[in-house]
């Protein structure tokens, strides 16, 4: 058995990976820089998006070299990383005015607007701070150090997807989070699906998608959470040895292979909960564990409190 990944994945295996993963929009952000201008961001917690809807400039992340951004120029920078945005003067020479920008994710339920320049805008773009995750915290851009950077067309509709979002952040009416994330998913998935025909190369920068073996592996364990999966049976899933499974398993998911399991497990377990039509006996059964107890035990772990019976509706209990 080979222990050297393989970037190649395959279609079904993609599918499941980006089918499952979840999307929280942690807050959206509108950008409008002028020329002579420079909107600076601190590193946050979070990657961001950024979608460049019109004008042309250039963006910094960190300390990398400037690239330009052109209409349609989308961006994900890693969390951490701080970044600036901005415009040439039209005069050479004259010196750049910088905006600090203070972006506050207490305020995730409405969109903040950043304005740096005093004429109109050469370059709006929308910026989105968000997490994609499976499970509890398991990070699909964990890995991501240096920005992806992708030039979509019109036609691909990402920046009325984007607005609509902003829209329905603006509107703030009932079921407001479920729209914006599920735009957000849209536009992710847009972009992973952009990677695959990309003259760029950056597929492996995601950590969960970095080794195909591995990536192979946690796809079975996406579909099939309530299988009985042990680590011998993954490693063989994989076609690696057990030691070599185990060490590149942590390094591209950030975790044991039965602590992912559990995540996945348990979310799949609050789920189930949430929809109030199954029994906490038939949840258990459904993801896997034999034992109500075991299954109590690992749900506390992870969420934090025991579900109680009458959290569903136990209409089918058994």
């Amino acid at each position: 058995m080979s222990d050297r990944p393989n970037l190649a994945l395959s279609r079904s295996a993609l599918d499941v990976l980006m089918a499952t993963f979840d999307v929280d929009v942690i807050g959206l952000v509108e950008c409008l820089v002028s020329p002579g201008w420079r909107l600076s961001f601190g590193g946050a917690d979070a990657p961001a998006i950024h979608y460049n809807l019109s004008g042309t400039g250039r963006m910094v992340v960190g300390g990398l070299s400037p690239f330009p951004l052109v209409p349609h120029t989308l961006v994900i920078t890693p969390a951490k990383k701080p970044f600036h945005i901005e415009v040439d003067h039209r005069t050479a020479a004259a010196a750049v005015n910088v905006v600090e920008a203070q972006w506050d994710a207490r305020f995730g339920d409405r969109v903040q607007r950043f304005v740096a320049g005093d004429v109109d805008p050469m370059l709006m773009l929308i910026c989105g701070y968000f997490r994609a995750t499976y499970g509890s915290s398991i990070d699909l851009f964990a890995g991501l150090s240096t920005p992806i950077i992708e030039h979509f067309e019109p036609a691909d509709e990402l920046g009325s997807k984007l607005r609509a979002a902003l829209a329905e952040i603006s509107g703030r009416q009932v079921g407001m989070r479920a729209m914006t994330t599920a735009i957000l998913k849209q536009v992710l998935v847009t972009l992973v699906r952009r990677s695959l025909n990309s003259t760029s190369i950056w597929l492996e920068r995601f950590s969960i998608l970095s080794d195909r073996q591995i990536a192979l592996a946690f796809a079975d364990m996406l579909a099939r959470p309530s299988a009985d999966h042990s680590v011998t049976a993954l490693a063989q899933k994989a076609g690696l040895s057990r030691s070599a499974f185990m060490a590149r398993f942590v390094r591209a998911i950030g975790c044991s292979p039965m602590v992912a399991l559990r995540q996945l497990r348990m979310k799949r377990a609050a789920d189930m909960l949430a929809a109030r039509t199954f029994s906490v006996e038939q949840i258990a059964r459904a993801v896997g564990y034999r034992s109500c107890s075991s299954f109590l035990r690992a749900f506390r772990q992870v969420h934090g409190y025991i579900p109680a019976e009458s959290e569903s509706d136990g209409q089918n209990s058994a």
